[in-house]
């Protein structure tokens, strides 16, 4: 499994959400830090779920990076997040 594999697993099974899209952008950052040859450095994750209704955009990303925690200490060098609960 790669690392956008397991990001979007780790979220689907942690928050249920009614959309998820996983984006690798590294491929935009060569030549930055954090960047690898072999990609899987940068990512946009783009989400909708329940789990969000209520919170606050820092509560949000706190919620999302722990869930994430191991893939951000193995080498996801960038996550950008764009979350809501759904409409």
């Amino acid at each position: 499994m790669n690392t956008k594999e397991r990001i979007m697993s780790a979220l689907a099974s942690a928050l249920s959400p009614q959309s998820l899209d996983v984006i690798d952008e590294s491929h935009l950052h060569k030549g930055h830090a954090g960047h690898r040859e072999e990609g899987e450095t940068h990512f946009r994750v783009r989400i909708t779920a329940e789990a969000f209704r209520g919170k606050s955009r820092v509560d949000i990303h706190r919620t999302i990076n722990a869930i994430l925690a191991d893939e951000l200490a193995a080498g996801v060098h960038a996550l950008a997040i764009q979350a809501k609960a759904p409409d």
